[in-house]
């Protein structure tokens, strides 16, 4: 007869950082789904998401704060926390500058917004191997990475046909709006690859 071990229940740190980075690709979701149908119900899907996503990271805090022995080091706890968080905070605020500045979407956007939605499925995946599966968490927290990169390559393009040969003022405003979209964007992928770094450490010392 066949003894099957039976799976470890995650910590519940684990669990908090799991649900904040299932709140993440939710966002990034939603936002995706917004640049290709601009709907303000998918708008305010983003901004829901951030605020549950929020009172997912306060908990952690409060336990981070109340706990002597965690299982793994405090200060990467808290720096994935953050690191996640501000993933799903961009992507609120991208809806906000795109609102206030009166900007939609173009291809470029769409290919960004794509990307980070897929970086922050590598990181919600790397983040529930962290506990069982170390080296497969690194494996995702790579591919996040390499996502960052195809980001940054899509944000050079981007840029590069904003300035090619402004036709008139109008047009300068419009390129001078989309830069602030493309570089928030760029931000939010900078954000992402800060959660692949934090999760390659804790591999590190976990093996």
């Amino acid at each position: 007869m066949k003894l099957f071990r039976r799976k470890a229940k995650p910590d519940r740190f684990i669990h908090l950082l799991i649900q904040q980075a299932e709140f993440a690709v939710a966002g990034m979701q939603a936002l995706q789904d917004y640049v290709k149908a601009h709907d303000e119900t998918l708008a305010k899907r983003v901004s829901d998401v951030e605020k549950e996503a929020d009172e997912v990271r306060r908990i952690l805090i409060d336990e981070l704060n109340r706990t002597f022995v965690t299982p793994i080091d405090r200060e990467d706890i808290f720096a994935l926390s953050l690191s996640i968080d501000d993933i799903l905070d961009y992507a609120n605020t991208t809806i906000e500058e795109m609102t206030l500045l009166h900007v939609q979407p173009n291809v470029y956007v769409e290919r960004m917004v794509s990307l980070l939605t897929d970086a922050a499925r590598e990181i919600y995946q790397g983040v529930t191997r962290l506990q069982d599966h170390p080296n497969v968490a690194n494996d995702h927290a790579v591919r996040a990475k390499a996502l960052e990169n195809r980001m940054e390559t899509v944000y050079r393009e981007a840029i590069a046909n904003l300035f090619n040969m402004p036709r008139d003022v109008e047009h300068v405003v419009e390129m001078l709006k989309l830069r602030e979209i493309y570089r928030h964007l760029s931000n939010a992928a900078d954000r992402g690859d800060n959660a692949a770094n934090v999760i390659g450490d804790i591999v590190v010392k976990r093996l």
